[in-house]
């Protein structure tokens, strides 16, 4: 099987589930049992697999992760109990005290917020201008142990210059960390772009229903582990590509205690099998909410990357499938609280890739904590709402903007 729907449709079941299911099923064990001690012990030493906790470890959550990894032509995948529990198990099983980050000053409000975290206990983040690589390259300086980016910037939309930084990692053997949130491997696989490691959020599209919360980190296969200085010993085992994923899953996750649930896990995959063919829908209509905005007299300004006026839109059409369903607008004069409330088929919430549309106020929400200052410095105006489209029927979301802008 080539193709990708297919092989995600049937990823469980060529694992020979037990009682010729087709879905893996729910685990909800949280120990398993061992006839022979000697057992026990070897899959706890890594040198042999099996279950051991289940705070790390769960055949059903492996399910899960196996079809991530085959999402993203990876070589191994770690899953978390929510996008930023990935991120943050990360950094925490990778970095040490005096390790410096260079990150993307655009980056998702409680990314920034996270690596703030870190800053303040010991490892330096310099956030820079992703779109440029030449920002990036400025930034590196000797203790730099990794770049972390993402595909599309949430809600402004700037498409990071992946190529060009991922060319600049490999050539100065940093980690280059890329959150494909926005993009999903549907639409983009950063193992393309030499990526190291890639972060999703798998509450959003590939969940896809809002039912669920989860992360996942995956291992590309493009960086050497065996130059970086903390990968420990005891997980110096096997090929080298496997190294720094058996730390993050087993240090990481061991430690930080982010795992996901069995149950969430079910549902996440299960919402997986559709993946391509929402995305078709939900990037189909935003092109074409879009394009009407574009030309409204209340809309000031549209942030997507699919406008040909948008600064990397030919970045994003060389790099992605679709330039995704996510857009920002600015108003003109109507109040965007009046606009929001007006809209009857969006709803307004915090979420995003659901099947339905969603909007929010970005400044007065999941923006307000940064202050003004900072955002004025992301171009984040108090009239910016972002929206998130959904799978609905175009013609119906088409006259749902129309009346709430008549």
């Amino acid at each position: 099987m080539t193709g990708f729907t297919s092989k995600i449709l049937h990823a469980d079941r060529r694992g020979r589930i037990e009682h010729g299911s087709i879905h893996k099923p729910v685990h909800t064990a949280v120990t398993y049992a061992y006839d022979d001690a000697h057992d026990l012990a070897a899959v706890f030493q890594g040198d042999q697999p099996g279950y051991t906790y289940g705070r790390q470890v769960n055949p059903t959550v492996t399910a899960l992760a196996d079809k991530v990894t085959l999402m993203e032509q990876g070589v191994a995948t770690a899953a978390f109990g929510t996008g930023m529990a990935a991120i943050g198990t990360t950094f925490f099983a990778l970095l040490r005290a005096g390790d410096h980050v260079v990150a993307s000053s655009f980056l998702f409000g409680n990314t920034n917020s996270l690596f703030n975290s870190f800053a303040e206990h010991g490892i330096e983040v310099t956030f820079v201008d992703a779109t440029s690589t030449d920002a990036v390259a400025d930034a590196v300086k000797g203790s730099t142990k990794l770049v972390f980016v993402e595909t599309i910037s949430n809600p402004r939309t700037q498409v990071t210059d992946l190529v060009g930084i991922g060319q600049l990692c490999r050539d100065r053997g940093l980690i280059y960390i890329v959150d494909n949130t926005m993009t999903t491997p549907y639409l983009f696989q950063p193992k393309n772009v030499d990526a190291s490691l890639i972060i999703n959020s798998l509450t959003k599209y590939i969940g896809g229903h809002g039912n669920a919360l989860g992360g996942a980190v995956t291992e590309a296969g493009n960086f050497d582990w065996s130059t970086f200085p903390h990968i420990y010993d005891n997980y110096k085992k096997g090929d080298p590509s496997g190294w720094a994923i058996q730390q993050i899953k087993k240090k990481g996750i061991r430690d930080f205690g982010a795992s996901l649930g069995p149950e969430a896990a079910h549902h996440i995959s299960v919402g997986s099998d559709t993946l391509a063919l929402r995305m078709e829908q939900a990037c189909a209509n935003a092109r074409v909410i879009t394009e009407y905005l574009n030309a409204h007299p209340a809309i000031k300004k549209v942030y997507f990357p699919g406008l040909p006026d948008h600064p990397e839109h030919e970045r994003a059409n060389e790099l992605f499938r679709y330039p995704g369903a996510i857009f920002s607008v600015e108003l003109t004069e109507m109040d965007c609280f009046e606009f929001l409330n007006r809209l009857d088929l969006v709803i307004c919430t915090s979420n995003l890739g659901d099947t339905r549309s969603l909007g929010i106020p970005v400044a007065h929400s999941i923006y307000f904590e940064m202050g003004p200052e900072r955002r004025a410095s992301m171009g984040i105006d108090d009239s910016l709402v972002r929206f998130s489209i959904g799978i609905e029927d175009t013609d119906d979301l088409l006259a749902d903007f129309e009346q709430a802008l008549r």
